[in-house]
């Protein structure tokens, strides 16, 4: 598959009066062409950071991109002027923002709403853009488009927010859509009608998608790949497949056994102790030190290179590095 997009050793930093703020370091992915690609970690990881940088959205101050680039389909996003971007953001790279209750104008109809984009973007004449728009409407579930283009927010459900968000991110046919936690605000049922929503749109229109979310059952689903993110790093990365059935990260394995399961009667959920580490003064070595219930004293003064488990399947952990296994086999030979 073609690559679409590619971030490379992105670090992106805050300016308090505090002192700096390392919330995103060194975060390398890719996506590919008609790919969904999840980002999961607690609050807090850098997962909304790194998805606000890829559209240029970091506010600069206090926020700064101090490193790396980031590339759509050839082009280094990193350094075009803001002109530039807001010919992308929208036309070619959309985003679904955390929260429907707050993302969408309540002083402006949704039709407004809807059809601004394409007029603005494409220069679509006000008849068009109104056809469009409630072929959106039909596309994402929203009954009787034609009255409900004329209603303003307040009139619709959180459901139906979400799903008139989504129209407004795809109306005007990005190659790349990045969904920031899009079903945190609404209840199971709706969440499960909202994934089925993106895998339907993903296969109709072939869009890519990045998908942010902290609930690591959202993604079992859709995702094809799934990046874990843990204090501004990406501590592992690798298929769906992999993810769940081969993790190898005890924060992986931590977040994994926090989520309950249908499979399995009488299972307790087993929560990850203590809190991540302060970002004004990130840990020389793995970030997961303090709350590894493996973690040896190698951990906690260098970061561990990556191992590559699979071509898919790439960890950052010493208890995966075979001269860390070495060292451990050595230790239980002496004791």
């Amino acid at each position: 598959m073609d690559k679409i997009l590619e971030v490379s050793d992105l670090h992106v930093t805050f300016s308090t009066y505090g002192g700096a703020v390392k919330a995103v370091r060194g975060v390398s992915f890719d996506l590919h062409k008609g790919e969904t690609l999840a980002i999961v970690g607690e609050s807090g990881c850098g997962k909304s950071v790194t998805s606000n940088a890829i559209m240029q959205l970091i506010p600069d101050p206090p926020g700064k991109i101090t490193n790396g680039t980031i590339t759509f389909k050839g082009k280094t996003l990193t350094h075009v002027s803001e002109k530039d971007m807001r010919s992308i953001r929208g036309v070619d790279i959309s985003m679904i923002f955390q929260d429907p209750m707050t993302a969408l104008n309540p002083t402006l109809t949704i039709g407004t709403q809807l059809t601004e984009g394409m007029m603005e973007h494409n220069h679509t004449s006000s008849a068009d853009a109104k056809a469009k728009a409630l072929e959106m409407m039909h596309l994402v579930g929203i009954p009787n488009p034609d009255e409900r283009f004329k209603q303003y927010p307040h009139q619709f459900s959180g459901g139906m927010r979400q799903r008139i968000v989504i129209a407004i991110a795809l109306i005007c046919e990005p190659e790349l859509l990045i969904a920031d936690e899009p079903t945190t605000a609404l209840d199971v049922t709706i969440q499960a009608q909202i994934l089925e929503l993106f895998e339907r749109i993903q296969q109709q229109t072939g869009v890519s998608i990045i998908l942010i979310t902290h609930d690591l059952g959202v993604v079992a689903k859709i995702a094809d790949r799934i990046v874990v993110m843990y204090a501004g790093k990406i501590i592992e990365e690798g298929t769906r497949k992999e993810i769940f059935y081969e993790p190898q990260h005890p924060y992986t394995k931590g977040l994994l056994k926090s989520v309950p399961r249908l499979d399995i009667k009488g299972e307790k959920l087993i929560p990850i102790d203590g809190t991540p580490p302060d970002l004004f003064s990130p840990p020389q070595g793995c970030p997961f030190t303090a709350r590894c219930p493996m973690a040896m004293e190698v951990c906690d003064k260098v970061y561990p290179f990556p191992s590559e488990r699979s071509d898919t399947h790439k960890v950052d952990c010493w208890l995966q590095d075979e001269r860390a296994k070495q060292l451990l086999a050595h230790a239980a030979d002496k004791s």
